[in-house]
């Protein structure tokens, strides 16, 4: 398969996985709204590390060669930020919604781009600091501080792409010395371990509908991250990152659709200068490489 192959399927199959994420979002929505978010993340992490441990079992090496570190804490503290940041992300579903939630989210590429100098010892030129600085001008049209009464639960979303961002750089860093099974294999488990120990207080019954939905988000789940795999598999990841963007697009129709969320013209108008930003973080890093 040649290289322009490759990076199409690539490309198809990060399309796809923004889908299917989407859709893990919208059910998320409709699940935190009824249930305990804790209760939700958690039965929803069950299935992640079951996922992950089958995965492992089946590679050359089994478990042992997946679980192999030498950066054990580093691998926690990415596996409990990415469980605390999901929470955090679809408590912000039920207050906020999809459409404002994601395209506030969305901003998480620049501060990656913003942090990774200080935290990576990359090299950030000008050119990309300008459009960090418009990418943030874009959050603040989408937040309107100053105009009417400032929303305290738009904190949630910017605090998840905050989150996001942190553990994408620990991620990068960690995998200097993991390979990519290995830091998926303890984001998996350590996250399983830390929401049964914060969420088993959260159960509460659910009706057999809802439990149908909590079987749909946890196999949509699971095929979005393998989808996300084989992506990164096929593709390089700077040829692919720039339509990570449909997230926002498929996330916002499921919003209108199926929850009748308005877009505000803020909202449209942010969320395009974020994305534009964002597009040319991931040109200027592609540049250089």
């Amino acid at each position: 398969m040649s290289t322009q192959s490759n990076t199409a399927a690539g490309i198809g199959l990060m399309v796809a996985s923004t889908f299917v994420l989407a859709m893990q979002d919208g059910v998320s929505r409709h699940l935190a709204s009824e249930y305990n978010v804790l209760m939700i993340i958690m039965i929803r992490y069950w299935f992640f590390a079951a996922f992950v441990v089958t995965i492992a079992a089946r590679a050359a090496g089994g478990i042992k060669r997946a679980a192999r570190t030498t950066q054990p804490v580093l691998q926690i503290g990415r596996g409990v930020l990415l469980a605390a940041e999901v929470c955090v992300g679809v408590l912000a579903f039920t207050y906020l919604g999809l459409v404002e939630t994601l395209a506030i989210f969305i901003c998480y590429p620049l501060i990656v781009a913003a942090l990774s100098g200080p935290v990576l010892g990359e090299q950030v030129g000008w050119r990309r600091w300008t459009a960090i600085g418009v990418g943030f001008i874009g959050v603040m049209v989408i937040l309107r501080p100053g105009f009417g009464v400032f929303e305290l639960a738009a904190i949630l979303p910017l605090g998840s792409a905050v989150m996001f961002a942190v553990y994408a750089l620990a991620t990068r860093f960690a995998a200097r010395n993991d390979s990519t099974e290995t830091s998926f294999f303890w984001t998996g488990t350590v996250g399983a371990v830390f929401m049964t120990a914060v969420g088993l207080w959260a159960w509460e019954p659910m009706t057999a509908q809802d439990w149908f939905w909590m079987g749909c988000l946890c196999v949509s789940g699971a095929i979005g991250h393998w989808l996300l795999i084989k992506c990164y598999e096929m593709a390089e990841a700077s040829a692919v990152q720039p339509f990570a963007y449909f997230h926002l697009v498929f996330g916002s129709l499921v919003g209108v659709i199926v929850f009748h969320e308005v877009i505000a013209w803020n909202v449209a108008l942010g969320a395009g200068i974020v994305v534009a930003a964002g597009l040319f973080t991931f040109w200027r890093e592609r540049q250089q490489s």
